[in-house]
C-alpha cells in the first residue's frame, strides 16, 4: 500500500481504509470526530466519523 501518513493523525485502527498500514498513522488530511451519546463524559463516547472499513 502507497499511503501518505499524516504525522499529526495517529491511529491504530488496522480496519480503516484510512489507516497506513506501514506505521500509525492515517491517511487523511483531516478528521471528523464525534460522540454517539448526548453527554460524553469519556474517551469511549467518541467515535471517528471518517472511519471507513476497508
Amino acid at each position: 500500500m502507497n499511503c501518505h501518513a499524516n504525522k499529526s493523525i495517529e491511529c491504530t485502527v488496522q480496519q480503516c481504509a484510512h489507516h497506513c498500514d506501514e506505521a500509525n498513522y492515517c491517511s487523511l488530511d483531516r478528521i471528523l470526530v464525534g460522540t454517539h451519546e448526548g453527554n460524553p463524559t469519556v474517551d469511549q463516547c467518541t467515535d471517528c466519523k471518517s472511519f471507513r472499513k476497508k
